[in-house]
């Protein structure tokens, strides 16, 4: 694609950037055939080929957003279905990123809009504030009808009947059964740890019953993805200086074989660490090295092998791979190996590149979209006759427990109980 940028405009990184990745695209429109907006709508600017158009008028003429470029920004679930299929390594990740970051900074969205956006960036990365959150939430589903549409979708995704685990401070370290052969970093997260922190104890179990001396640092918290995607590029690299601070302050003091992540939209984003920071004097070595270490559960179990399994299941799972960990991080193979060789019969649905919607915040910002998405998914999902899916992601895990006649577990859980563990909370 011709562009032109002037000299003034290529001084900055993140317009340089974008030039090249607006050279790349050859207009071919592979990607329109693997696109969940495009194949729902058929609108050519809710494809990516439609939104580079519109990202490279308003970056080129250095203009701020207009009505139609959010309308078909924001309509773009970031699944990066598109990238797995382009190819000429178009990095559609980097330009949607930064046109969501000038959005940000030149548009002013109505204020119910505001409201909900900036709600979710001050909540949902603070496991203290969300639990809160969770809580009012279920007192607020009771007038959810007087509420405005785009907050009645958040309440909808809110459980009825909370379970909360324990929330971990402070550095916590659980030691190797045995002899230790590897030690590691594991996030927590931040959604996942209130929702859902029975995924972090399989891991952890998981991992200390191969041999892995388990480490969750002071100092670590939110991936910064949710905020990435809204557009707060500050919060975002705030949070991921955090991290990367924390997490290289235990790597320097004994070194660390792994980051460990279990929810794939954190892996995602944890391994563009190096390129978010990639201008910052003082952590752009340290961002590089972070990425490098970070592996998807699956990944380093891939690497490792599992524990000996001791109950083999003899169960139908339907494998729900998830965007962030199929296209994002290209790990596609590993999860249903491992679920095979725990015993599992493993399919996986129709469709399986499509995205069920979730996408982050996506599901609460534009949830008609990722209604229709989830029912798709659902639909696909059905036909296999599965007992149970499995997936790896918890978004995708909430976005598809109420749409599925059968349990949504996380990949972890199934391979813990597998190889000793307790029954997944989800199958009691």
């Amino acid at each position: 694609m011709e562009t032109n940028f002037s000299l003034v405009q290529l001084a900055d990184p993140a317009t340089a950037e974008s030039e090249e990745i607006l050279r790349a695209c050859v207009h071919c429109g592979f990607c329109t055939a693997t696109c969940p907006t495009y194949a729902l709508l058929g609108d050519e600017l809710d494809s990516p080929r439609g939104r580079i158009y519109l990202i490279k008028d308003m970056l080129e003429n250095d203009r701020p957003a207009s009505e139609r470029v959010v309308k078909h920004v924001d309509r773009c679930l970031s699944c990066l279905s598109c990238m797995t299929t382009c190819p000429s390594g178009v990095n559609y990740m980097h330009l949607v990123d930064h046109a969501r970051a000038h959005i940000e900074e030149t548009y002013k969205r109505s204020l119910i809009d505001r409201t909900a956006r900036n709600m979710l960036a001050f909540v949902m990365p603070y496991p203290r504030r969300f639990r809160a959150l969770v809580r009012f939430a279920v007192i607020a589903k009771l007038i959810s009808p007087l509420l405005p549409s785009r907050f009645r979708a958040m309440l909808a995704l809110a459980p009825s009947t909370p379970m909360f685990g324990r929330l971990i401070d402070g550095r916590n370290v659980w030691p190797a059964n045995g002899a230790r052969k590897k030690r590691v970093l594991l996030m927590q997260g931040c959604v996942q740890q209130v929702l859902a922190s029975r995924i972090n104890d399989a891991t952890i179990r998981l991992l200390t019953r191969l041999g892995c001396e388990v480490v969750i640092t002071d100092g670590s918290g939110c991936c910064g993805g949710l905020t990435h995607h809204l557009g707060k590029k500050n919060l975002a690299l705030d949070a991921v200086r955090a991290n990367v601070r924390s997490w290289m302050r235990e790597h320097s003091a004994e070194p660390v074989d792994a980051i460990v992540i279990n929810a794939s939209g954190c892996g995602t984003t944890v391994k563009e660490y190096g390129f978010m920071l990639r201008n910052d004097a003082e952590l752009a070595e340290a961002a590089q090295t972070v990425s490098a270490l970070t592996r998807d559960i699956s990944e380093l179990l891939d690497e490792t092998g599992l524990p000996e399994v001791s109950r083999p299941k003899k169960m139908n799972v339907t494998y729900h791979s998830a965007c962030s960990l199929q296209h994002g991080q290209k790990v596609t193979i590993a999860p249903k190996t491992l679920l095979a060789a725990a015993g599992f019969s493993v399919t996986e649905p129709r469709e399986s590149h499509l995205c069920c919607g979730s996408a982050g915040t996506y599901n609460m910002l534009q949830p008609e979209i990722a209604s229709q998405l989830r029912d798709r998914k659902a639909e696909n999902i059905a036909r296999s006759a599965p007992d149970l899916v499995a997936t790896g992601n918890l978004g995708c895990m909430m976005q598809l427990q109420d749409a599925v006649e059968v349990p949504v577990v996380h990949t972890v859980e199934l391979l813990d109980w597998a190889t000793g563990g307790p029954t997944p909370h989800g199958l009691r």
